[in-house]
């Protein structure tokens, strides 16, 4: 078993980190449910962590708790090595986690190029009167975070709707411009609560090609709650299962797939 502080190299020649953000024990409670129990795992540098599990597990919970929605009664975040006070929403943004929501939350009046600038708000700290004037610094910001933005929209290859309000997009180019958004706030972890729901078959093919170019180019470590085992198995370096707020399995997709408790309570039947 790999030391937390520890790298290695995958089959296919890809360099997955240290541990760079560990749960610890965590339970979450709403009044007298439980919607995570004592639940413990980790997340390495550059890897692709999948959060699996049936619906009611608790795996957008945990992700909100990740992302500091939520913060739980028991148990520890810990981020590079550093215990977690707990935070709201955007102070977990200014350490470098960026995410996207199960159901699109964009600015629809907006074009797709606005709406992938407010990605870029972390970065924004010129003055409020240089902003007024746009000069000097306020210029040279506006400069780099264009650069960053158009390079994003490039590399997702939306470049054609780019002057497009979001409202008028159909539902898997919105995913598309989320997931841009996201990037672009060049997050050290990227969270991503089911990025393939409600996608056709061509979608789905599209976006996971953009998930790994994403992990690949950029070295972005990505964590996702996704409910297509074909996805998971074939984007995952590791898998996580929770079932009823518990974890029952945790390891490779090979491991999980073959791991009865997960066989049982999840996917029904083992995978060749």
């Amino acid at each position: 078993m790999l030391d937390s502080a520890e790298s290695y190299t995958t089959e296919d020649g890809r360099t997955i980190g240290p541990v760079v953000m560990e749960m610890k024990n965590i339970t979450l409670r709403f009044g007298g449910v439980v919607a995570i129990q004592d639940i413990s795992f980790d997340i390495r540098e550059g890897e692709i962590r999948a959060i699996i599990g049936p619906n009611g597990a608790g795996k957008s919970s945990m992700l909100n708790v990740i992302s500091g929605f939520y913060n739980p009664q028991e148990g520890d975040v810990f981020y590079k090595g550093k215990k977690r006070p707990p935070m709201k929403p955007y102070q977990v943004a200014r350490q470098g986690i960026a995410r996207t929501f199960q159901n699109i939350a964009l600015f629809e009046g907006m074009s797709v190029l606005d709406n992938v600038m407010t990605g870029r708000i972390r970065q924004m700290n010129a003055s409020l009167f240089a902003q007024s004037i746009w000069k000097c610094e306020a210029e040279r910001e506006e400069v780099a975070n264009r650069e960053v933005v158009e390079k994003v929209i490039d590399f997702l290859e939306i470049q054609h709707i780019r002057k497009t309000p979001v409202g008028r997009l159909p539902y898997g180019l919105k995913k598309r411009v989320e997931l841009a958004r996201a990037l672009a706030a060049e997050p050290s972890i990227l969270l991503l609560d089911e990025p393939m729901a409600g996608m056709n078959v061509e979608e789905k093919e599209d976006m996971s090609r953009f998930i790994l170019d994403m992990n690949d180019e950029f070295g972005t470590t990505i964590a996702l709650i996704e409910h297509d085992m074909g996805v998971v198995m074939d984007l995952s370096d590791r898998v996580v299962v929770m079932d009823y707020g518990k974890k029952i399995g945790d390891g490779t997709p090979d491991e999980v797939r073959n791991n009865q408790a997960v066989i049982d309570a999840y996917l029904g039947v083992a995978h060749d």
